[in-house]
C-alpha cells in the first residue's frame, strides 16, 4: 500500500517519475524534510560549515547548524506502483542560487519551506517560482512545535497570492511531510484541470 495514498494499487508497465523541488532559505529544514519521507537513504551533499562562510552565510537564529547543503538533497518515495516522487532539495545560500535552474528542470511543482523567525529569507524562492509559473505551496516549518507568526501574518508579510496554500508542517515528521506533499499535488492537479477546462 502507498505511503501517500490508501487507494488500491493498479498494475502498470512502469512507474511514472514525478519531480518535486523543496526550496527555502538557509537552515529552514530542507534536508530534514527530504529525509523524513524518502523511501531510500537520502542523498545529501552536506559540507561542514567553517570560518570561511562567516559573513557570507547568515545563520540567524540557527546557531546550532554545523553543516550545509552545497549542491542538492535527493530522496525518492513511491506513491503507488504507478507514480514515484523524486524530491530535490535546493541549497539555501544565495551563492549556490545558480544551481536552481538545473534543479527545477522538469519539476511538477515546489514546496517553499519558511522559517517564521526569518520570513524575509523566503522572498528569493517565492520570486523564483512565481516568475517561472511553477506551482508551489508555502509550508511554515514549526521548529520545536512553535509558530512565531500566524499563517495570515506570513501570507501578508510575503504578499502571497490567495490561490497559493500557506500551511504548517514539521520537517522532522513523516506524516506532516506527507500532508505537505499531498497539498502540493492537489495544487498541481487543480491547475492541470483548470488548463484542460480552458482548452476545451
Amino acid at each position: 500500500m502507498s505511503v501517500l495514498s490508501d487507494a488500491p494499487v493498479r498494475p502498470v508497465a512502469g512507474p511514472i517519475p514525478v519531480k518535486i523541488v523543496i526550496a527555502g532559505g538557509f537552515g529552514v529544514g530542507k534536508t530534514t524534510f527530504v529525509g523524513a519521507i524518502s523511501d531510500i537513504a537520502p542523498l545529501t551533499t552536506e559540507a561542514a560549515m567553517t570560518s570561511y562562510s562567516e559573513g557570507i552565510d547568515d545563520v540567524g537564529d540557527v546557531t546550532t547548524k554545523t553543516t550545509t547543503t552545497v549542491a542538492m538533497d535527493f530522496g525518492r518515495v513511491a506513491v503507488d506502483q504507478a507514480i514515484v516522487l523524486y524530491l530535490f532539495g535546493t541549497p539555501g545560500q544565495d551563492r549556490f542560487g545558480f544551481m536552481w535552474n538545473d534543479l527545477i528542470q522538469g519539476a511538477l511543482g515546489a514546496v517553499v519551506l519558511v522559517d517564521s523567525r526569518r520570513i524575509e529569507d523566503s522572498f528569493p524562492a517565492l520570486d523564483y517560482f512565481e516568475s517561472r509559473g511553477v506551482p508551489f505551496v508555502v509550508a511554515i516549518n514549526k521548529f520545536g512545535g512553535n509558530m512565531f507568526h500566524s499563517l495570515e501574518d506570513v501570507r501578508e508579510a510575503l504578499s502571497i497570492n490567495p490561490a497559493v496554500p500557506v500551511i504548517t508542517t514539521d520537517a522532522r515528521g513523516r506524516s506532516a511531510v506527507k500532508e505537505t506533499v499531498l497539498s502540493l499535488l492537489d495544487v498541481v492537479l487543480h491547475r492541470a484541470l483548470a488548463r484542460r477546462s480552458g482548452a476545451e
